[in-house]
């Protein structure tokens, strides 16, 4: 099954695009800033160099094949991060998506720009360290918290952090001799957080939380993922909340009488087969 909504995309699994030389310096350099008092960050920060670099850029740019990264945590839920490459559109969305959701719910986009809430650095971490294993894909640790670090937006962060962020880097090939000056500048780099109401708990913490109504971007998306309720089959997530939350009009589903007469719809078949892909165990589809 496709990513609800990039049905117009040649979406293709990405993994093995992890062990590429190249691959890190392409996904981690869009967080680089710098002044004129700052080294200029540069691919061997990530372990790369500009060859390198420039030959995972064709590939994850191409138009013909959009890199896909699943990384699967509780409840069927995963985090996506999709390389859209439209031509004259291009950007990397980062994505929820759950197999029961009636559509894809947005974290952010990037297209030079940065669109959309992000994650607190508590979330990213939650995410990061509860794999789901029963499900393919990205079930390292080290590569899922670096995958998922752009979308860090926080105001502060714990004093743990940097050391955490330096020990990934390290585990994904950076040098050990400048990963901490690398996870330091990432950073320092990182969003402000999004707005939140009466500082409510995410559910992707993993503590204790309970709130009845969304307050910002941040708060009604990860609302939807209340763990504690994933197991109530009474449990739907709230898409008009996450909807209004992220800008786009509601509209109200009218209830259809059920037709006791109707016919299954004949066209309606098993899942189509997933496009070629750059691992050969991980399926794209599946997850929302």
């Amino acid at each position: 099954m496709p990513i609800k909504g990039y049905d117009y995309g040649p979406l293709v699994a990405g993994e093995g695009l992890l062990q590429r030389a190249g691959f890190w310096s392409n996904h981690l350099l869009a967080m680089c800033r710098y002044t004129s008092c700052e080294t200029q960050p540069a691919p061997e920060w990530f372990g790369d160099d500009g060859a390198d670099t420039d030959v995972l850029a064709e590939i994850l740019l191409d138009d013909q094949a959009w890199p896909t990264f699943r990384i699967p945590f509780q409840g069927g839920h995963s985090a996506v991060v999709v390389y859209r490459n439209l031509i004259g559109d291009f950007g990397i969305d980062y994505l929820l998506t759950q197999p029961a959701w009636p559509r894809t719910v947005s974290l952010s986009s990037f297209d030079g720009d940065w669109y959309g809430p992000g994650l607190s650095w508590r979330d990213i971490l939650y995410t990061a360290e509860t794999p789901d294993l029963t499900a393919p894909c990205v079930h390292d640790t080290a590569a899922r918290l670096v995958l998922l670090l752009p979308l860090l937006a926080a105001d502060e962060l714990p004093p743990e952090a940097p050391a955490r962020v330096n020990a990934a880097l390290t585990a994904i090939g950076a040098p050990e001799d400048s990963a901490q000056d690398t996870a330091d500048h990432l950073l320092r780099n990182r969003r402000p957080a999004a707005r939140r109401r009466g500082g409510a708990d995410s559910p992707l913490s993993g503590r204790s939380y309970r709130h009845t109504e969304p307050g910002s971007d941040e708060s009604a998306v990860l609302w939807a993922l209340d763990q504690r309720r994933v197991n109530d089959r009474r449990w739907r997530p709230r898409p008009n909340a996450v909807i209004t939350a992220l800008g786009a009009p509601t509209k109200p589903r009218p209830a259809a009488p059920p037709d006791p007469n109707a016919n299954p719809d004949p066209s309606e078949g098993p899942p189509s087969s997933c496009p070629a892909s750059f691992s050969t165990g991980c399926s794209v589809g599946g997850g929302g």
